[in-house]
């Protein structure tokens, strides 16, 4: 059976924990930070887990990771 590809868009995107979770950056953190308050910016810097139903999706498209 050949090896199966990984999917690099979704390589890129995101990471496994060591535990098995998936985890991401967020989003809407790249334009109009003028109108984003200061909590706001600073709570958009730190990466997030992906809810379990979403990562079953993601790991499938980065088996390898």
């Amino acid at each position: 059976m050949p090896k199966m590809k990984t999917n690099r868009s979704a390589a890129k995107r995101f990471s496994l924990t060591k535990s098995g979770k998936v985890k991401h950056k967020r989003g809407y953190a790249r334009h109009h930070a003028w109108a984003k308050n200061a909590s706001q910016k600073r709570h958009l810097r730190r990466s997030a887990i992906l809810n379990p139903t979403d990562a079953r999706a993601i790991r499938r498209l980065i088996p390898y990771a």
